[in-house]
């Protein structure tokens, strides 16, 4: 990376950005075969300009299997009487209803029932504390999606979870953390040097990244809770390319301090390293597989970027790829089935998936500068960054290609997303 200007200040921050550089999302393609659902505004939330029910329908939207049935500016309760005749009339096949109800120490309780209208049945009814900030709002809401989502899917709901991502602006650079939706973003780390490759550990509470504020990449961990870092790699040249082991007790990393860019292991408190691989080529973006015996990774031993995989053990590493000549940035899927990847086809570079069992790939985007892609940790989609009118956005896109969305940071460039494990 070419040299920029001198470090003009570092900051350790835990305070909300402004909410001009809050992703903004627009949803560009849905899936087949969604699930009609209807939440019905919930009784008592209008003081609070429907904070919750908004959320929810915007939850269930984004992730491409259901369609919202309208219910206009109908509000029931959470245990009022359904007229499931009436439902099935309008082609609903799930009603939601909730409640929200002051408590008498300041906080709220919201409530909601989600019945199945071909079966006239109870589905699931939970109830939620929470106070009326904004913040919590919108995780109950979160919460209650997760929940429609896994009754009505068998799977679990991935809307409570975080993604990270580099915001560059002029002549600085925010490592931020949001809501999967975009919102509520929050700076844990702004420089004016790059910052790269950010990485969630298992547990979702550090997060591994590059910073150049020493005037070259050094590897850091970010405790996010306490707000504190500590250097995970310094060596002489360059560390880079974190990724972390399932168990979160070591990172896979990469260094130039005996030559090439190289694979090294080492401890997540810094201790520890120990080569992994030697090749004559370039070695690169390390990525543990789901069991942890093995690491994906970039080479160019062959001549050109391919895939390949090693044991953690060290030992002969396999090629994976194939097809074509560019092929770069794996990233395993949480049940280890497939591989997502950055391929080049003609003059585009376009996220792929490959199933691993059959060897067969799938263009998943109709973008020409993807880069970095993370797995949702149920694996339904895939976040990734792309350019948009010369200008970085995230994008989302659902593994069978179908469901698809961006989110942009306004007069910005947003970049290196990483989205987040379930929380614990």
């Amino acid at each position: 990376m070419k040299s920029l200007s001198r470090l003009l200040f570092i900051s350790l921050l835990s305070v909300s950005i402004s909410a001009s550089a809050q992703l903004s999302i627009e949803i560009t393609g849905a899936g087949a075969n969604r699930i009609p659902i209807a939440v019905v505004n919930f009784d008592g939330e209008k003081v609070l300009s429907q904070a919750i029910t908004s959320v929810v329908r915007a939850d269930l939207d984004r992730s491409g299997l259901f369609r919202q049935i309208d219910s206009g500016s109908m509000t029931l309760a959470e245990n009022a009487p359904i007229n499931f005749s009436d439902w099935r009339g309008r082609g609903a096949d799930a009603v939601v209803t909730g409640s929200m109800l002051a408590q008498a120490n300041g906080r709220y309780e919201s409530r909601f029932r989600l019945q199945d209208v071909t079966k006239q049945s109870l589905l699931d009814v939970e109830a939620y504390g929470h106070t009326s900030a904004p913040t919590q709002m919108r995780a109950t809401a979160h919460r209650m999606a997760d929940a429609i989502y896994e009754k009505l899917t068998g799977e679990r709901g991935i809307f409570s979870t975080r993604i990270a991502y580099v915001v560059k602006s002029t002549g600085r650079y925010e490592l931020q953390i949001a809501d999967a939706d975009g919102a509520n973003p929050q700076t844990p780390l702004a420089s004016r040097e790059p910052l790269i490759s950010p990485t969630w550990s298992p547990d979702g509470n550090k997060l591994a990244y590059v910073s150049f504020e020493a005037k070259k990449p050094v590897i850091y961990v970010h405790d996010l809770a306490a707000n504190r870092r500590h250097v995970a790699a310094n060596f002489k040249g360059s560390n880079s390319a974190p990724a972390w082991s399932p168990d979160g007790k070591r990172l896979a990393i990469v260094l130039t301090k005996d030559g090439n860019s190289q694979l090294y292991l080492v401890n997540a408190d810094g201790s520890g390293v120990v080569r992994l691989a030697s090749s004559s080529g370039i070695d690169t973006e390390p990525q543990f597989s789901p069991d942890g015996q093995s690491i994906y990774f970039t080479s160019d031993r062959g001549g050109s970027p391919q895939i390949y995989a090693i044991p953690v053990t060290g030992g002969e590493a396999k090629r994976v790829t194939f097809e074509g000549s560019y092929n770069v940035t794996a990233r395993p899927s949480p049940d280890g089935k497939s591989l997502a990847y950055i391929s080049q086809n003609g003059s585009r570079y376009q996220l792929t998936l490959m199933d691993l069992a059959t060897r067969q790939t799938q263009i998943l985007t109709d973008s020409s500068k993807d880069e970095s892609p993370s797995f949702a940790p149920n694996g339904r989609m895939i976040l990734y960054a792309t350019e948009v009118g010369g200008r970085g956005v995230l994008a989302a896109v659902s593994t069978d290609g179908r469901t698809k969305y961006k989110l942009s940071v306004p007069a910005a460039d947003a970049r290196e997303p990483a989205w987040s494990p379930f929380s614990k």
